[in-house]
């Protein structure tokens, strides 16, 4: 007979004996020292955290749907500490080829919660399982405009990095100029931040597009959003798109 299926609750209950026995007290408190907001951390480094993840999918992959991968999630992005909902969200990518429609309002669900009330937890998730998402459900890419007018700021971001990945490919580039300037009068730095990162992705795919971009609606971007956007291009040209930007 073989082993018995791993519920998800067993799952989330090796994980965190897993991540406690890794943690490291002074890494942790560097680690929330880095964030603005109140964070929780284990102390545990990124490598590790991967190897986790794949000791555990080697475990589960043959037994587990991605059902089983949302209910994971739904119990580890209640966790305080950032390592379990990355985790959560790290195995959720691994059933990418499998994700429900259902999926967008989980998501959208877990955002507005606060379940995910970091940068680092929306940017685990979002640009990889969410870019997945949208690239098998491309008629979604409408409804996601949405959430950069929703008033939670991690909904905002997401709208965002959901797109980092595809706009450095060339896909959806008309959304993600569109929204990208749906959100230049927002303000919270964290959303100026992740606006600056997803046009320098979408600069990778046609610079052109986006230098056109800057110099036309640059003086209505924040700041912080130009400096980012325009980190790739040479220098000069850098320079004098912070002259054209610059508000008037």
């Amino acid at each position: 007979m073989g082993k018995a299926k791993l519920s998800p609750g067993q799952v989330a209950h090796e994980v965190r004996q897993a991540l406690a026995a890794k943690a490291d007290p002074a890494r942790a408190r560097g680690a929330e020292r880095y964030f603005k907001e109140t964070v929780r951390c284990y102390g545990v480094a990124a490598p590790e955290i991967h190897a986790l993840v794949s000791e555990l999918d080697g475990r589960i992959k043959t037994d587990w749907t991605v059902d089983d991968a949302i209910a994971l999630c739904d119990i580890l992005f209640a966790d305080e500490e950032l390592e379990a909902k990355a985790v959560g969200a790290l195995i959720l990518g691994r059933f990418k080829k499998t994700f429900p429609p259902g999926l967008f309002a989980k998501v959208r669900s877990w955002l507005a919660a606060d379940r995910l009330a970091s940068w680092a937890s929306v940017d685990v998730l979002c640009p990889d399982a969410m870019g997945a998402f949208l690239e098998r459900y491309p008629a979604y890419v409408e409804r996601i405009k949405a959430w950069a007018f929703h008033r939670n700021r991690w909904v905002k971001r997401a709208a965002l990095v959901s797109f980092v990945k595809l706009a450095r490919k060339a896909r959806f580039l008309p959304a993600v100029y569109e929204i990208s300037a749906s959100v230049f009068d927002v303000d919270d730095d964290l959303i100026h931040k992740a606006n600056g990162w997803l046009l320098r992705e979408a600069g990778k795919a046609d610079p052109g597009r986006l230098e056109r971009f800057l110099l036309a609606r640059g003086p209505a971007m924040p700041r912080t959003t130009v400096r980012y956007a325009i980190e790739r291009f040479p220098e000069a040209q850098r320079k004098a798109l912070l002259v054209h930007t610059k508000p008037k």
